[in-house]
């Protein structure tokens, strides 16, 4: 039974103890006290609702009753000032040690926080920057992450901790229990392979979310079946893909079984490795050490086998094989092992035949981080290998999956599109930009002849830069994205919405020049929507543009709705393609930048990664349902004919899903619209 219908507050009787409902009158007052405080007096309040959480949740039937006022807490400002106030900017991988914190005021927050994910997952409760999806899919992170502590065994470790331990389990147990987890293992596994099917550059925390299912299979088990076939598979692309590895004997056992393996043995071990990775996206440990022992001893026949190439990727190790041999060697280690499947991509994506990438890639692996943009890398990922390590397994990951870039938990949508987008689009260009902020910790762009450079410019929403991100955008993002900002105070007091200009200075030359705009800047409220419409359908809809291909993409922007249809923000993206699916619907394949694009944005639309003609990395929907939540695309400005042949119909049913969602209160007032 889940707890939400259970008939006391916590899912049992115990919870209506005399005790429990004193408690529940203190916080009452307490965050009635909040409530009433004035701003720059919240901190003095805080401490005691946390005070009287603290001692709620310690209480076995008490986390119920956090959850009922998690949405009023959030309210009255009690995560005000704190870390904890930006519920999109959390990270699930931390929840787990902030539980089983010796302050218990930690504890406190970190509980309450996850009571208001609950709660808006659930919808009991709003929140402007945090839907209904993103809070379910956080909450599942965070089991996936803490499976161990769930499932297992309590170990030395977990009985030192005590009551902490107990708090923690007792959460992620509420958790699971309130979400409708009736198999928590099963559903992970399926989210896993859903998260690995957009194959995001980002690996690390599916890898742990992968080892915690091992953990929770050695201790717990499953019964037969495909959840039990599905956790093992991934279990085993990381711990054993191969014969000499199955067994995850260590890095220096399955050397030496290498170095006494014969030929036959040696080319089913680099097969299986490149199936494995090519199955999941994934690279093993092993797999790393395996490429790098072909080098070592000679065995370079076997490179082009463990990656796993293509024909184009083979006729690129024949023409680069030195240049692809000094990648391995420098890029590609225990500690940064996915560079592997990047430069397995790269290489099947043919660009080093693109002339400047040969020279381009040479200088990248001669390069020295220095300042700031050494200390930025060494911040973000550790020491096991130097910086320049770390960046050259970035740089391999962006170029071979353009796709898989993610903004991570910042608001930096438009840097971490124009990254993919140079991937895709022109990446020796992308490699001059490292190069620039590696050597000078600055960039220079030019917007309409204007020189700009970041190192004149203020900190921008990215603050000094993302650390939850792969290395490229670690290195670049905070200088586009105070150069991405000082283009928009440039374009201050023009008519109309700045992305007309910004969006080609900032990307490049195939951005269109035009550009169209549901909504008035001024007002918020749509204006010549219907004009809008048909001129997208002009633009991208083969049946209407006389067959034209999209030669490049284009960024774009969409209203974001949650599952209810709600208004979440704007968000930029990237159309990609417009093709029909193996069902004949057309659709508008395009990249999102935050890290999973599949998700619900109400009265059935429900963007898709896999299953209708998705490439990785590609989200989709049916070109109406996207159109539906389109408020701004680039156009060729010499097109002076906008889709006068589309039947009203058609029109009419995609501005009846936008008024329904997030234009339900931007139609403008009848006198509005004549004026």
């Amino acid at each position: 039974m889940s707890l939400k219908d259970a008939s006391s507050v916590d899912g049992g009787p115990a919870g209506d103890t005399a005790a429990l409902q004193r408690l529940s009158g203190t916080l009452d007052i307490a965050i009635e006290r909040l409530e009433r405080a004035r701003p720059f007096a919240k901190s003095r309040y805080q401490r005691p609702v946390l005070d009287v959480v603290g001692r709620i949740i310690a209480q076995p039937d008490g986390l119920g009753l956090v959850r009922q006022r998690a949405a009023r807490m959030d309210a009255a400002g009690l995560f005000a000032g704190s870390d904890w106030d930006r519920p999109e900017a959390l990270l699930p991988q931390l929840v787990g040690g902030t539980l089983v914190s010796e302050d218990p005021v930690f504890q406190a927050l970190e509980t309450a926080s996850l009571a208001r994910f609950l709660a808006v997952a659930d919808g009991e409760a709003r929140h402007d920057n945090l839907h209904a999806d993103g809070a379910r899919h956080f909450l599942t992170q965070v089991l996936a992450l803490n499976l161990k502590d769930l499932f297992g065994v309590a170990g030395e470790a977990a009985r030192q901790l005590g009551a902490r331990h107990d708090l923690k389990r007792r959460v992620l147990q509420h958790i699971a229990d309130h979400i409708g987890l009736n198999d928590v293992l099963s559903v992970l596994v399926s989210e896993i392979w859903r998260l690995l099917e957009q194959r995001s550059v980002q690996a690390g925390v599916v890898k742990d979310m992968i080892a915690q299912i091992a953990i929770a299979l050695n201790e717990r088990g499953t019964e037969p079946g495909s959840t039990r076939l599905g956790a093992e598979r991934l279990v085993s692309a990381l711990f054993g893909p191969t014969t000499a590895s199955r067994d995850d004997p260590g890095l220096p056992v399955y050397l030496e079984r290498l170095s006494v393996a014969d030929e036959t043995g040696l080319s089913h071990e680099a097969m299986g490795f490149a199936r494995a990775m090519h199955d999941t996206g994934l690279v093993s440990d092993y797999h790393a050490a395996f490429l790098t022992w072909a080098l070592d001893f000679d065995r370079r026949p076997l490179i082009p086998e463990a990656l796993g190439l293509g024909s184009t990727g083979l006729d690129c190790w024949r023409h680069y094989r030195g240049l692809i041999e000094r990648l391995v060697r420098t890029a590609v280690t225990a500690a940064t092992p996915q560079a592997a499947y990047g430069l397995a991509m790269l290489l099947d994506r043919g660009i080093l035949h693109h002339a400047p990438m040969v020279p381009a890639l040479e200088r990248q692996i001669a390069l020295r981080l220095e300042g700031a943009a050494r200390e930025r890398i060494a911040l973000g990922f550790g020491p096991a290998v130097p910086p320049e390590t770390q960046l050259l397994a970035g740089v391999l990951q962006v170029l071979g999956q353009p796709l898989g870039v993610g903004q991570g938990a910042n608001p930096t949508c438009q840097s971490a599109r124009a990254i993919a987008l140079w991937a895709l689009n022109d990446p020796d260009y992308l490699l001059h930009l490292v190069t620039q902020v590696a050597e000078f910790d600055t960039l220079q762009m030019q917007f309409e002849g204007t020189a700009i450079n970041s190192a004149d410019l203020p900190v921008g929403l990215a603050g000094t830069g993302p650390i939850d991100a792969d290395p490229v955008s670690v290195l670049l993002v905070a200088h586009l994205d105070r150069i991405y900002a000082e283009m928009g105070r440039l374009c201050a007091g023009r008519p109309g919405d700045p992305h007309t200009w910004i969006n080609p200075q900032f990307h490049g030359w195939w951005v269109s020049r035009d550009c169209a705009v549901a909504v008035d800047v001024a007002t918020g409220k749509l204006a010549g929507y219907d004009d809008f419409l048909r001129r997208f359908f002009a633009t991208y809809h083969p049946a209407y543009n006389g067959g034209r291909p999209l030669g490049h993409p284009q960024p774009a922007g969409i209203a974001v709705t949650d599952a209810q249809q709600r208004f979440v923000g704007w968000h930029a993206i990237a159309i990609l393609r417009v093709a029909e699916d193996q069902y004949g619907k057309m659709r508008i394949y395009f990249y999102n930048p935050n890290n999973d694009s599949g998700q619900d944005w109400g009265n059935g639309v429900v963007v898709s990664t896999a299953g209708h003609g998705e490439r990785h990395g590609e989200g989709s929907l049916e070109f109406d349902a996207f159109l539906s939540r389109v408020y701004l695309f680039h156009d060729e400005p010499l097109r002076n004919r906008h889709g006068e042949d589309i039947p009203a119909e058609v029109i009419e049913a995609v501005r009846a899903q936008a008024v329904a969602s997030w234009a339900s209160d931007r139609v403008p007032e009848p006198a509005d619209a004549e004026a």
